[in-house]
């Protein structure tokens, strides 16, 4: 991987959150009064964040105090009919100051040494710095926060606990999605928790620990072994198969996450927007993008994208403003090229998408040619995204398409690619489509409804609901207690 992962971290696919954490914050938040629950919530948070990161849930707290105060300076400026640009743009370059520093400062100084180097001058001198985990995530609130009080979309938040809850929540503090802050606003101040959410949020919840543990882990194995290969000595079909388990392995380790996320949100009260929508069942490449961390494309839509002129100002603006959006969505991702390139690469699919010849060969073609248009050109896009270089990615997108490469064999191969491996893999591939979607059943079930005319198969129903979903926990926990630590792909951004 492009960083080290193996984090001491408290992950939600952990045994301390699921047996210790989570069951303490959870009786906690039962029993106290209903004026000291985002008290409670957010020392919660804090601890969770603190966990893993020690001392660098200060930086979250520096984050927290600064954007309440710019919020209050800018509804000061606001009612007193001041211009709150000063304090808007003072808020943009502290919550992007603080994300660049830490995030990008070793990524520049490494480029400008290797400018320096060539032309024969010394060379700068940076100490390793930290990244702190989620970031990204929390910075982006943040941003939220502050943009929406200024445009009116939401009213400043006097109380710091609630902004500093609003930002540091740990369902979805280190990996989203990431919540606009008009979007729970009102929860904040006020919410219940009914049975039925409650119950739903624990379904949610067992789904996603699904997709972790007994998808996305299995199928990781085998991505991080064979990208972890020479890729010259790298045969076609086993290219393939990295590319494809790895496809499939982000998919369900960051919808898994997501669906942790919201269900932990709504055992509290709160109700998520939904961050994944089948996203490998798109049509076409702008589809994917409504469909694929919806959070983040819809934040750039409305905070970059739309700012920028959108598509307002003419074709050529349009492809440029697409190409800025996708070039920062690459980079707000990781500090590497290959990152930038990535996000590169889909903004020109987009850009030609828009371009009338091809968008009409396109919408030409037969659905199941448009689908396998979209599925070829993420999975070649997801090669940039894994490979630790540039180099890398081009030499295994050789490899993919280098069908003269002689068989490799040796038996760490065949522990990894085994029949649990092919079982999942089928799996994945047949869930990642919105197949089970046309079942009624299973919407149903997941909302805890036993849609039957008749009681006794209401019953059967309802029995067949409560064995999948403890099948799913029994042996994510299971897997869990004889697996390796395994945190979430996103953990890094």
């Amino acid at each position: 991987m492009k960083a080290d992962l193996c984090v001491p971290h408290m992950v939600f696919s952990s045994t301390i959150f699921l047996f210790v954490f989570l069951p303490l914050v959870l009786l906690s938040y039962l029993v106290v009064s209903r004026k000291f629950r985002n008290l409670l919530l957010l020392t919660a948070s804090l601890i969770f964040y603190a966990w893993g990161e020690n001392i660098y849930v200060l930086l979250m707290l520096v984050s927290i105090a600064l954007n309440y105060s710019f919020g209050l300076l800018i509804d000061r400026a606001k009612q007193r009919g001041w211009s709150a640009r000063v304090p808007l743009g003072c808020a943009l370059v502290a919550n992007l100051g603080l994300l660049g520093f830490f995030k990008y400062a070793n990524f520049l100084v490494d480029n400008l040494n290797t400018v320096l180097v060539n032309i024969d001058l010394a060379t700068v001198e940076l100490q390793t710095v930290h990244l702190p985990i989620g970031i990204s995530f929390f910075t982006f609130q943040a941003l939220s926060y502050v943009v929406d009080v200024y445009r009116g979309h939401a009213s400043v938040q006097k109380n710091p606990v609630h902004v500093a809850l609003y930002i540091s929540l740990f369902p979805q503090l280190i990996a989203g999605p990431i919540v606009r802050y008009h979007d729970v606003a009102e929860q904040i101040v006020r919410r219940m928790t009914r049975f039925d959410d409650f119950a739903y949020g624990i379904r949610r919840f067992i789904i996603g620990l699904g997709k972790k543990v007994l998808v996305a882990n299995v199928l990781g194995r085998t991505a991080d072994y064979i990208f972890s290969l020479p890729a010259e000595t790298i045969p076609a079909g086993l290219a393939w198969i990295g590319a494809i388990s790895y496809t499939l392995q982000i998919y369900y380790d960051f919808s898994g996450y997501s669906d942790m996320a919201i269900g932990l949100g709504r055992m509290f009260g709160f109700r998520f927007l939904e961050n994944f929508n089948y996203p490998y069942a798109a049509q076409s490449m702008r589809e994917f993008w409504r469909r694929w961390h919806i959070s983040l494309s819809s934040w750039f839509r409305d905070y970059l994208y739309i700012p920028l002129g959108g598509n307002r100002h003419g074709g050529l603006r349009t492809h440029f403003n697409l190409l800025i959006v996708f070039f920062l969505c690459g980079l707000w991702h990781g500090a590497s090229w290959t990152f930038v390139v990535w996000g590169l690469y889909h903004g020109g699919f987009l850009v030609l998408e828009r371009l009338r010849p091809i968008n009409t060969v396109l919408e030409a073609l037969p659905r199941v040619l448009r689908h396998a248009y979209v599925v070829l050109a993420v999975v070649v896009g997801w090669v940039f995204f894994r490979a630790e270089t540039f180099s890398y990615a081009i030499g295994y997108l050789q490899a993919m398409v280098t069908f003269t490469t002689p068989p490799f064999y040796n038996s760490q191969l065949f522990l990894i690619i085994n029949n649990e491996f092919w079982l999942t893999l089928v799996v994945a591939i047949i869930c990642s489509a919105p197949v089970m979607r046309g079942l009624a059943r299973t919407y149903s079930i997941l909302e805890g409804k036993a849609v039957s005319s008749g009681m006794i198969y209401g019953y059967v129903l309802s029995i067949g609901a409560v064995v999948f979903f403890g099948f799913v926990l029994s042996y994510s926990v299971a897997s869990l207690m004889g697996g390796a630590y395994n945190p979430f792909l996103y953990f890094r951004f």
